[in-house]
Order: C-alpha cells, then structure tokens, then sequence
C-alpha cells in the first residue's frame, strides 16, 4: 500500500529581498502549456516519488534536529518548491539535487508524478466533509523584461499550474516582497505572514518560486473539552511544565514495541490523519537519532485497532529557518554557489539560489489540527552586471592616507614626477 506522508505546512519559494512599501499588482503570464489534469503516470512513478519524498522528509529531520527546541516543517512543501527549481537544474547542480532530494526519477517523469501527486492531494475532502480543508498552490515571480525558456515555464505550466507572474525586483525589491508575501498569506488563510524577510529580495533577484499549503481538519473523534485539565509534561532535562493536557477513550489504530507507542488518529472524512509517536522513556534521543523512513514505516504498519485511552497536550506554535546552508550540507553546494547550473530556466548559468526559507504554523485542540507553511526558494544573479571603466594614472596626481573609522587624513601627497 501506497503511504503518502503529507506535512501540513505552506510553502514558496524565493530569490531576495529589500525594504517596505505598498505592493505592486503583478501581471499574470499564462503558460502556453495548459496544466495537464490527467498525467499519465506508472505506479512504479508513482511509488518512487513518495518513498524519495518520505527518505527526504526524514534527512531533513535529521539536519534539523540539532537545533532547541519545538521543531515543525513541511517537507512535501519544499521538495515541491525545490522540485520547481531543479526542472532548470543542469551538470553537477542537478545532479546534487536529484541526490539530496532523493529525486530517482527523470527530469520527464518526476514533474508529471508531482502532478499526479499533487492533484491526488487536492482531492481530498472531496466527499462533502464538514470541517476539512486543504488547499496547495504553486506560482512563480519573475523580473520583468528577464527571458525564461519557453521550455522550463512550460513544464512547471502542465504539471504544477504554476504561471509566471511579473515582478520589478531591480526597481522595486520590497514592494515585489510584499506581494509576494500578501499571496502566501492569503493562500494560507493569513496562518503565515511575512515570509521572506526584508534583504532577501534585492536588485540581483530574478526568480522566486512558490508554494502555499493550508490545511484545516477535525478529529474524526474529537477531544470533549470537559475533560481537558491542567498535567504535567516532563521535559528531557529533568525539569517538568504544567499544561492543558486533552483526554479521550476511543478505538485507535495503535502499536506498542521496538521502542515507542504510537497512535494514529483520523481527520474528518478518515483521508488523513495524524501519527504520534512517543518513543520509551529515557529513549528519545536514541530514537530520534535512529528515526528514518522505513523505521517509521514500520511503526505505521505494525498499527492495529485497539481502546486507547488517550491523554495528550494541546499545543500551538511557529517555527521559521532558512535551509540554505542545511541543504549545502546535505549535500547540495553547488546551487548556492557561482558555478550552479540553471541554464534549463534561460539558456546561459547566471543564476544561482541565494536562499530558502521556510515557515510554519500548527495548532492542535480538542476540536482538530490547523497548520500551514510556506517555502522560498530565492534565486538571483551570481554576480551583479559590472560595467569596465578605465583609469590610466599617467600624470600628476593627489593621494592621501587616512583613518576610514575616524575620517583622520594622515599623510598627503603629491606625485609630479614618480621617476626622481
């Protein structure tokens, strides 16, 4: 059986920033290329672009989890922005990518299996379900006057519905951050806000790609809040908080063993759910070190319905980094750098990716899960355009010596004849 391991975040993808005025209307440029409602994909295609999807969710966790505390990101969101990217990738920079991303595919054969993936995802809560929503959209920001292959806007066109949309970021880098900004908030009901930060957009940017994911569910069986009070959660240092922890006894899917419980809980509609694992006492770290796809695997198939009597905490919070230098280290520099390859989006390899910055929000009651995320993918010129001027020092001339801190002149000279 097919696992599809959706993150509920938002994502999008950008290129640079700058500071904060009233944002421009951007002109939408339909690709010639109608997106492609039924795509034709083999099963195999299929099932080699989620088990690469899920081996990259869980090396992301990995990079991830040095960091404190609470952790919470969508990695369905960035491997469909990054997937956007890598359709111009060439040379080595697609070759890193497809590694890091765990992309097995073809270039012909990944970007019609995100389709069908993606449209797979957006039909879901399809029945008429009360209290679900989700909602995945893909675009992408371009300079004005800037040439992309017709080619590379046509394969993100058909497969992730994705029309250029027109920006000004030589002459109007923050109000083209706003609007972006203004999209992602709107296509994650306002859950996130201000995602590419002031400096990211700037004069070299000529790219962004972006997606956007909300999701809203109930609990096919929901907490009742009357039996919602204050417990203790211990924390892994000793220490211990006090917070509203929900109680319910129901019929759950459920495992114990090899190191952990876990409890998986419907959505409304019973497409989704949510999976908890709670690794042994005094175990987590080893678990956590350990945690991959196929361990996760197998905690999910090792699931049996049983009564649960389940206790757990409400909880709700945001989590923001940039993965510019985590996904370098996992594996993928040369994107980053002036010898990335992205002639596949113009023809000639003058951009590279400056940053990528994620965004994410998750809330959890007794009622159900509310959570969205958004990815940037920043791509911008190597190098700003130089223009040569030449100055020949073959007469007389004036120098000085100074202190740049203090603006102190310290010595002046005059140069009549270098030769005495």
């Amino acid at each position: 059986m097919k696992k599809i391991i959706l993150s509920i975040f938002a994502s999008t993808m950008v290129f640079s920033i700058a500071a904060c005025t009233s944002a421009p209307a951007a002109t939408l440029l339909l690709s010639a290329v109608p997106r492609d409602t039924s795509p034709s994909v083999s099963t195999s295609d299929e099932q080699a672009l989620v088990d690469g999807n899920s081996e990259f969710a869980f090396d992301m966790f990995q990079a991830l989890k040095q960091e404190d505390g609470n952790l919470f990101y969508s990695p369905y969101s960035i491997s469909l922005a990054l997937a956007m990217t890598y359709a111009g990738a060439r040379s080595e920079t697609e070759t890193e990518m497809a590694d890091v991303l765990h992309f097995t595919l073809s270039q012909e054969q990944l970007h019609p299996a995100f389709n069908w993936l993606d449209l797979e995802l957006a039909s879901r809560g399809g029945k008429g379900d009360a209290g679900f929503h989700l909602n995945i959209a893909n675009a992408i920001w371009g300079q004005k006057d800037y040439t992309f292959l017709d080619s590379f806007l046509d394969t993100l066109g058909e497969n992730y519905g994705a029309g250029l949309r027109i920006l000004d970021f030589i002459n109007e880098p923050e109000p083209s951050r706003v609007t972006i900004n203004d999209w992602v908030s709107d296509e994650t009901q306002e859950k996130i806000k201000d995602l590419i930060p002031q400096g990211a957009i700037d004069t070299l940017t000529r790219l962004v790609l972006t997606n956007a994911i909300y999701f809203k569910a109930a609990w096919l069986n929901p907490f009742d809040d009357y039996w919602t009070s204050d417990g203790v959660f211990h924390l892994l240092d000793g220490g211990s908080v006090t917070v509203p922890m929900m109680a319910q006894s129901e019929s759950f899917a459920y495992a114990d063993g090899n190191g952990c419980q876990a409890v998986e809980m419907l959505y409304n509609g019973s497409e989704l759910s949510m999976v908890i694992l709670l690794p042994d006492s005094g175990e987590f770290e080893s678990f956590e070190n350990n945690m991959d796809a196929t361990l996760v695997d197998q905690r999910i198939s090792s699931l049996e319905f049983r009564e649960v009597d389940l206790t757990m905490p409400k909880f709700e919070y945001e989590y923001e980094c940039s993965l510019a230098d985590t996904l370098a280290g996992m594996g993928m520099p040369t994107a980053f750098t002036s010898d990335a390859d992205f002639s596949g989006m113009t023809g000639n390899r003058e951009l590279a990716i400056t940053d990528v910055v994620h965004k994410a929000y998750v809330s959890v009651d007794e009622e159900g899960t509310e959570a969205a995320a958004a990815t940037a993918v920043i791509v911008g010129l190597t190098a700003a355009p130089v223009e040569t001027v030449q100055m020949t020092v073959d007469r007389p001339f004036i120098f000085l010596v100074r202190d740049i801190e203090t603006d102190t002149i310290l010595f002046i000279g005059r140069v009549m004849d270098p030769s005495v």
